[in-house]
């Protein structure tokens, strides 16, 4: 589909002019479901708009002081600093005040700054052309970074639409002390600067990626709230730590770890407690992992290298004969390989391993020999460029001169 943001034409099918919300043209897209409800008392509509910049990678909300109409995808002018901006409608009406209320934004806010006008065709010429500067101002402040020395990385520059103010968005590990920095990024942009410190997380949601799923990363699509994650919730879903593994494109551990955190944990509800070691006749069993899709609960012996799969009602009753000092004789394993019935059978018959280079090599070379008697067979006998062929049991044939 094609969108009027990329250049290549309004889109066909959903007529919204450029604000399809697919995805492609803005990375942090919110759909507007309230859109379709009416407005019973206009005076009671939201004035307020949220607008996104840079694709997607910063929002931020604006009063609509002049009550102009405006739909999702217009670009317009924006009060900045000793300025205008330019940003494009990301959310208008009812739903705004979901979303300020959701980061704790007043709407009656003071300092809220307003919408001056629709963005006209030489406010979109300047801000492309200050916007071309951003790649080149990354590069040379990196340089100023590492001739100064500082323990800090520039991630982001973000060039306000007049080229009057640059914000520069970095991510150390502690404090720094860039006010002579400042002083050389100012003189030498001509702009004035604003450092904002971000997070590993955030650095990743702005440069965006595809993740070991094979999906673009989460925080760069649709996650704006980061959660601490920790090895616990590894832990919980019976996952290996294994740092390499754990971790996201940002280095800290996935934020995917969470998701299915919850499910677990009500899963795990109906596993006993206290059952790390249990008594039986051969000795204590220890409790080694948790089955939580099969609800099995696996233990080994001390004089045995295997492990044993019992079953949750089996591990209750096991450890009510211990608190009664009964010790069971056998420790009541599922046999796993029994537990299949013939439906789950597969009907296919696996045959990797069973079939070796030698047996195809042989059987290639038995059809090459059947092969060979047809050619000679089909071969032609007179060949009109050479003349007759001879046999190796045929005379030659005498020369006849005309």
């Amino acid at each position: 589909m094609g969108c009027g943001n990329c250049g290549t034409g309004t889109p066909n099918g959903c007529k919204s002019n450029g604000g399809c919300s697919t995805g492609g043209c803005n990375r942090m897209n919110t759909h507007d479901w309230l859109c379709n409800i009416p407005i019973a008392f206009l005076d009671e509509a939201c004035k307020v708009v949220e607008i996104s910049f840079n694709q997607g990678s910063r929002k931020d909300f604006f009063r609509n002081s002049t009550l102009q109409h405006f739909e999702k995808g217009d670009r317009v002018s924006l009060e900045g600093v000793n300025g205008f901006d330019v940003g494009e409608i990301s959310l208008t009406g009812e739903i705004v005040r979901i979303q300020m209320k959701k980061k704790g934004v007043k709407e009656d806010d003071v300092e809220m700054k307003k919408i001056l006008r629709p963005a006209t065709d030489r406010d979109v010429d300047t801000w492309i052309i200050n916007k071309a500067r951003e790649k080149e101002a990354i590069i040379r402040s990196r340089a100023i970074v590492k001739q100064l020395k500082l323990n800090m990385k520039i991630s982001e520059i973000e060039i306000q639409a007049d080229g009057r103010k640059a914000t520069f968005f970095y991510i150390a590990d502690g404090r720094v002390d860039f006010r002579e920095l400042i002083k050389i990024l100012a003189s030498e942009f001509k702009v004035k600067v604003e450092m904002r410190q971000i997070g590993a997380r955030q650095e990743s949601a702005k440069v965006g990626g595809i993740g070991s799923c094979g999906r673009e990363l989460c925080c760069s699509t649709w996650l704006t709230e980061f959660k601490s994650v920790n090895t616990v919730a590894a832990r919980y879903q019976n996952l290996s730590i294994n740092q390499t593994k754990l971790s996201g494109q940002c280095g800290r551990l996935k934020c995917c770890l969470n998701y299915e955190l919850d499910t677990y944990l009500d899963a795990l509800q109906h596993f006993p407690e206290d059952c790390d070691t249990i008594r039986v006749a051969k000795g204590n069993a220890f409790l080694i992992k948790k089955d939580i899709f099969k609800n099995l609960m696996w233990y080994s012996l001390p004089d045995s290298n295997k492990h044993y799969p019992l079953t949750i009602d089996r591990v209750h009753k096991i450890k009510s004969l211990n608190a009664q000092g009964i010790v069971p004789d056998e420790i009541g394993a599922v046999d796993l390989n029994a537990s299949k019935s013939n439906k789950d059978v597969p009907e296919f018959v696996e045959l990797v391993g069973q079939i070796s280079l030698q047996s195809l090599e042989r059987a290639d070379r038995k059809r090459r020999q059947q092969q060979r008697p047809n050619q000679q067979r089909n071969r032609p006998q007179n060949n009109p460029q050479r003349g007759p062929q001879r046999g190796p049991n045929r005379p030659p044939q005498p020369r006849r001169d005309n």
